[in-house]
C-alpha cells in the first residue's frame, strides 16, 4: 500500500528559480527509500516539502500525498496534524531541532502528551522508555540535562526519540549521521535499523554516501541539480549503474566498503 505518493514535485525560490524540478517517487509502507545526492542536489529542499516545511519565500507545487493527505497547498493546521503522527523528521544537527533552554526529559515528553494525551506517572514512564529504547545510558541523568549538556551522539538519538515517540508511519532521516564520528555513526544506523524494523515503519533516508544509504534502506533515488538521475534497488545501483553520476557514487562507496559494511540487498 503506497503510504507517500509524490507526483512532479517542484521547488522554486521567490525570484522562480527552480530548486527541485519535476520530482516524482512513491513509498510503501514499511518500505526504505534512500534519496542521494551531493550537497545541492535538492534532496533536503525534497524532504521538507514532504512535511510542509520549506523556509520561507520557497514554494511548492506538484502533488504530495502522505497518509492520504495532500501536503501542497494544505493549511498550517492540516499540516500540524500530520507532522509527528505520520511522518516525524531526523536532521543532520540536532542542536538545531531541540530547544536549548529545555531538559530534553521535557522535550520528548510534548509530543506525548500533545498526541498521545498522557500525563503524570505515565507520561514520565513513556519518557525514561523512550530514552531506553534509543539505547541512552544513564537515562535518568540525559532527562534533566540541557541539550548542550550531552554529546552530539546522545543528542542525536534524544532527536530520533522525539521522532519516534508517537509512533509514525514514516520516518524522515536527513543526513542523521554526517556529524558523528565513524564509531558513533555505525552505532546509530544500526540503531536506526533496528527500531525500524521493529515497528515496520517507512523510511526515507537522506544521504549524499551511497555505502551508508545502503546499510539501511532497499531502494535509493539518485538525485543531480534538483533532478532524479536514477532510481533502483540498492543492490542494482551499485551492481550496474547507468547513469555516469551513480557511477561516480558508486565508485566513492567501493572505496569505504570495508569500513562501513557495504550490504547486498535483505
Amino acid at each position: 500500500m503506497t503510504f507517500l505518493d509524490v507526483r512532479g514535485l517542484t521547488v522554486r525560490t521567490a525570484e522562480g528559480r527552480v530548486l527541485v524540478d519535476d520530482l516524482s517517487f512513491t513509498v510503501s509502507g514499511g518500505e526504505r527509500l534512500g534519496l542521494i545526492g551531493e550537497s545541492g542536489s535538492g534532496k533536503s529542499l525534497t524532504t521538507l516539502a514532504l512535511l510542509g516545511l520549506l523556509p520561507s519565500g520557497m514554494t511548492a507545487t506538484g502533488s504530495v500525498e502522505l497518509a492520504g493527505t495532500q501536503i501542497v497547498g494544505a493549511t498550517e493546521r492540516a499540516l500540524t496534524s500530520v507532522r509527528g503522527r505520520d511522518a516525524a523528521v531526523v536532521f543532520q544537527e540536532p542542536l538545531t531541532a531541540l530547544d536549548p533552554l529545555m531538559r530534553v526529559g521535557r522535550q520528548i515528553a510534548e509530543p506525548l502528551a500533545r498526541r498521545r494525551g498522557l500525563r503524570g506517572a505515565a507520561l514520565r514512564d513513556a519518557v525514561g522508555d523512550m530514552l531506553a529504547q534509543v539505547r541512552l545510558p544513564e537515562p535518568e541523568r540525559v532527562s534533566h540535562a540541557f541539550p548542550h549538556e550531552i554529546s552530539g551522539g546522545q543528542r542525536q538519538r534524544v532527536a530520533l526519540a522525539m521522532a519516534l515517540a508517537c509512533d509514525p508511519g514514516l520516518l524522515i532521516a536527513d543526513e542523521p549521521t554526517t556529524a558523528l564520528d565513524v564509531s558513533v555513526q555505525a552505532e546509530m544506523l544500526d540503531l536506526l535499523d533496528t527500531l525500524v524494523r521493529e515497528r515496520g515503519m517507512a523510511v526515507i533516508f537522506v544521504s549524499h554516501d551511497l555505502a551508508v544509504v545502503a546499510r539501511v534502506t532497499d531502494r535509493a533515488l539518485v538525485m543531480k541539480d534538483g533532478r532524479a538521475v536514477e532510481t533502483g534497488t540498492v543492490h542494482d545501483l551499485v551492481r550496474s549503474p547507468r547513469a555516469e553520476y551513480t557511477k561516480s557514487l558508486v565508485a566513492g562507496a567501493r572505496r569505504l566498503e570495508a569500513a562501513l559494511d557495504l550490504r547486498s540487498p535483505r
